[in-house]
């Protein structure tokens, strides 16, 4: 009798422990899929899961795992949480999150805790840094496996996951689950403190920190902290050198995929970010906000305390004070020793001695070491793009920027003030002249 009770109690064990090489904090259950029932999967493996809840599009790999999920939703008979109101769909689990409240697997950086040691020992390496998977084609590093195997699918181009209302296709069920609530509207995890709602809860997550003021991911090689991981891997970029993000086209590298994604915008020339009040289209949002700021609100918050100037952002602002008021030079050519005020205008400098071109003109064989020099030619060349006229003497010009100036000029505006003497001057470039005159 007692060697019958030993081996239920063994396949009791047996049943509900989790596999111990890649324990994840869920039930192991084997998971069949829908392509080959014979195919035995673990089921944090980024594998199609063909079950979907109605309510919120969430899949699972079982019918059983959207049962229990089923629940959640119905109200049925669930396990509480006495602490925190959480609802688990058995005792099992609501012992394992119990583990938050106890801390007993508690990070002794950031003080955050975890269901089971193997997600405290995940979540360390965003303070330690440490990446022990890496890419055999690109040599990206990352923390889990799992992330390196989705990774992997970006050079495969391998997008498994289709959506049944758009022609779109993912390499992670999860972004395809994500991506349906564009079409469902649905924004399940709400903010109890504003209205905001969002469509996964890690955004919501996030946004609980604008609330709290928490930032729990400090970098190790300053004093700066975060409430985002990936900003953190992306501050990290800053101390390491590190631009990941190549454009194949010319030499220029990025810290994030983002800006790649606009830079690929000036050799292709799409400006996907239409101006609704006007016919105007960029190649950036951020350059719409402030065309819709400029030129419709005409709202201009941050004033120059130095001259009367006032610009639409903060970044502008400071590049003014940088600029037109500030004599410091960091920035210095290893070619002929030239100092400049901006890593920028460095750049456009040492093109001069390197001969690089790299915008390159879509309809002739012409390059140019400035976007704007590629925009000029666009207009004159081959009529592309639009002309921004002079409503007093109809004069044309390519960019905003001089045709600002040459407003000026018209109404005796002059806001660059020398510090030394009275006098005023329309543009930063003849104050620049000005200034040898009190050496």
């Amino acid at each position: 009798m007692l060697y019958i009770q030993v081996n239920v109690l063994l396949t009791l064990i047996v049943m509900i422990s989790p596999c111990c090489i890649c324990y994840t904090g869920k039930s192991c259950f084997e998971v069949k899929t829908e392509a080959d029932n014979n195919i035995t999967e673990h089921p944090h493996d980024d594998k199609p899961r063909p079950h979907l809840c109605m309510v919120c599009d969430k899949g699972f790999t079982k019918k059983e795992g959207l049962n229990i999920h089923k629940l959640m939703h119905t109200g049925g008979k669930l396990c509480c949480c006495t602490h925190c109101g959480k609802r688990c769909a058995n005792q099992y689990q609501l012992s394992r999150h119990m583990n938050v409240h106890s801390s007993k697997f508690k990070c002794t950086e950031c003080g955050k805790c975890f269901t089971d040691t193997r997600a405290l020992t995940v979540h360390r390496r965003i303070h330690s840094g440490e990446k022990p998977f890496e890419c055999t084609v690109c040599s990206k590093r990352f923390t889990t496996s799992r992330k390196l195997v989705v990774h992997s699918r970006i050079h495969s181009g391998e997008k498994l996951y289709k959506c049944h209302e758009c022609d779109k296709a993912f390499s992670q069920s999860t972004h395809l689950n994500i991506h349906m609530r564009v079409h469902t509207g649905d924004k399940p995890y709400k903010c109890h403190l504003c209205d905001k709602a969002f469509t996964v809860s890690e955004h919501l997550n996030s946004h609980m920190r604008v609330h709290t003021g928490d930032k729990p991911y400090k970098c190790y090689l300053c004093d700066k902290a975060f409430t985002v991981s990936g900003h953190l891997n992306i501050h990290i970029r800053m101390h390491t050198g590190d631009k990941p993000y190549k454009c194949h086209l010319c030499d220029k590298a990025f810290t994030v995929s983002g800006r790649l994604n606009n830079h690929m915008r000036v050799h292709t020339g799409d400006k996907p970010y239409k101006c609704l009040l006007c016919d105007k289209s960029f190649s950036r949002s951020v350059d719409l906000k402030m065309h819709i700021s400029r030129v419709h609100t005409g709202d201009k918050p941050y004033k120059c305390s130095l001259c009367n100037k006032s610009f639409t952002q903060s970044g502008n602002l400071q590049k003014h004070e940088q600029h037109v008021h500030s004599n410091r030079r960091p920035h210095d050519c290893r070619y002929c020793g030239k100092l400049f005020k901006s890593g920028i205008d460095l750049k456009r400098h040492v093109r001069i001695h390197t001969g690089a071109k790299p915008y390159s003109c879509r309809h002739c064989s012409d390059h140019f070491r400035r976007p704007d020099q590629l925009k000029t030619h666009l207009l004159k060349s081959h009529n592309e793009g639009t002309w921004l006229t002079c409503d007093i003497c109809l004069k044309k010009f390519s960019h905003s920027g001089n045709l600002k100036k040459h407003i000026r000029r018209h109404e005796g505006v002059k806001p660059y003030v020398c510090s030394e003497c009275p006098k005023s001057f329309c543009t930063a470039a003849e104050l620049k002249q000005h200034h040898p005159m009190h050496s």
